[in-house]
This record gives structure tokens, C-alpha cells and sequence, in this order.
């Protein structure tokens, strides 16, 4: 593991005043990530987990406290400063896929690498090898409404991959797939994070949360637990 992490937050805190009154999403919450970690982040509604995953994706900016992403201090950066680090930083997978409905596979993929200012035959190339890699090269051309639930997932997926992000946040990325949907989806995760991804989930589900490496649990917006899974402590004890 990297002596550096690639996220670290400092006391962080988001505030909402509400016509008098001062609502904390969260208080103060401190933790680091490293490079490669597999992180499920998991807690009850209202526990402060989606405004933090927000935060994590820069979707939102803290109250108070220190983020540094990745060797960037985000915290305080303007609307057009973080959507350029979201670009170039984050990969995102929703729960509702978040698909052009219009656009085929390969023009979803592609198009974070439009914003990113890539010429049309790389755009073209990198979509291909990313939809290959999410066991999609046979699905290119089809639009979303011609794919199921599981190869719509596995598009947003290869378009989170193919600007080659730092880190890959996915927000309850099982919510809308049946049980064994879900388990393939979780095993390509896996593979994600062998081939050296930083990956952080965003879940409710128990089941879910168990296929990651660490499992840091909220509860009024604050870190209740901070623990790698016990089915990994158990792996590495043995080797």
C-alpha cells in the first residue's frame, strides 16, 4: 500500500440552515483512503452517508474541515475548479445508471472523453477497450432500452473507467439489479479493483458492503466504525 493516501479528510463538517434552524449531515469526520483500497461506506438513512459521498465526489463542498484529493486541497475550490478535478479524478456509478437514452453503449462511454477534449478515433479506441474489459464488446451499438439492467450498469461502469479515474465512486450501484445481477456486478467490481482501482461504495445493503475490504460505518454524521471486513482479516491471516 502507498505511504501517501489518496484521499484524506480532516474534521469534516455539512451544515443546512433551514429557515432558523441548523441542520449537521455531518459533524466531524476523519479518515484517510490509500490507493487500491476497496471502501464500502454504509450507514442508516440520515446518517450522513450520501452528503459525504458528495463531498468525496465533489458534488458538494464541507462547512468546515480539510479534503485533499489525491494531493488537492478540494475544500474550498469553485464550481468550475471541481468539476474539472470530478472529470479527471472521479468515475461515477449511479443506481439509476444515468444513461443517454438516445445514445448507443459506445456514445455513452465516450462521452466524458468528449468533455475531456480527446480526438474521435482515440474517444472511439479507449471506449472499445473499456466496454471489452466490462464483458460489453458485443453490446456496443445497442442503446440502453435494448440492454438489461445488469449491461446497463456494466455501460456506466466502462464510461466511469474510461477517463482512467484516480478513484471509482459508486452510489448503491446494485439498488435497481435483481440478487444475481447484483453478485455479478459486485465480482466485476472485484476485478475492477485487482486491475489497481481505488473503489468506493456507497450501500444500505449488508450483502453488498461485504464484498469490500473496508467497511466504514455512520450514524449521525459522524464515523461509528472504521474496520477492514472481517472476511478479508481472515484471508490475509491465513497466507
Amino acid at each position: 500500500m502507498n505511504t501517501e493516501p489518496i484521499i484524506t479528510l480532516s474534521n469534516i463538517a455539512r451544515r443546512y440552515v433551514i429557515g432558523a434552524e441548523v441542520i449537521y449531515a455531518l459533524r466531524s469526520v476523519s479518515f484517510s483512503i490509500h490507493k487500491n483500497e476497496y471502501v464500502a461506506l454504509m450507514g442508516p438513512s440520515g446518517s450522513g452517508k450520501s452528503t459525504l459521498m458528495n463531498v468525496l465526489g465533489c458534488l458538494d463542498t464541507p462547512t468546515d474541515g480539510e479534503y485533499i484529493l489525491n494531493g488537492l486541497s478540494v475544500a474550498r475550490m469553485s464550481d468550475n475548479q471541481l468539476a474539472e478535478v470530478r472529470n479527471k479524478e472521479i468515475g461515477f456509478v449511479f443506481q439509476t445508471f444515468n444513461l443517454l437514452p438516445r445514445s448507443t453503449a459506445l456514445d455513452n462511454v465516450m462521452l466524458p472523453l468528449v468533455y475531456a477534449g480527446m480526438p474521435k478515433a482515440e474517444r472511439i479506441a479507449r471506449a472499445e477497450e473499456v466496454l471489452k474489459q466490462v464483458g460489453l464488446s458485443d453490446r456496443m451499438h445497442h442503446k440502453p432500452n435494448e440492454l438489461s439492467g445488469g449491461q446497463r450498469q456494466r455501460v456506466a461502469i466502462a464510461r466511469a473507467l474510461v477517463n482512467k479515474p484516480a478513484i471509482i465512486l459508486a452510489d448503491e450501484p446494485t439498488g435497481n439489479l435483481d440478487t444475481k445481477t447484483s453478485v455479478e456486478i459486485m465480482g466485476l467490481f472485484e476485478e475492477i479493483h485487482k486491475n489497481g482501482n481505488t473503489i468506493i461504495v456507497v450501500t444500505h445493503e449488508e450483502d453488498i458492503a461485504q464484498h469490500a475490504h473496508r467497511i466504514v460505518r455512520l450514524r449521525d454524521g459522524l464515523v461509528e466504525t472504521d474496520t477492514l471486513n472481517a472476511n478479508i482479516r481472515q484471508v490475509l491471516v491465513n497466507q
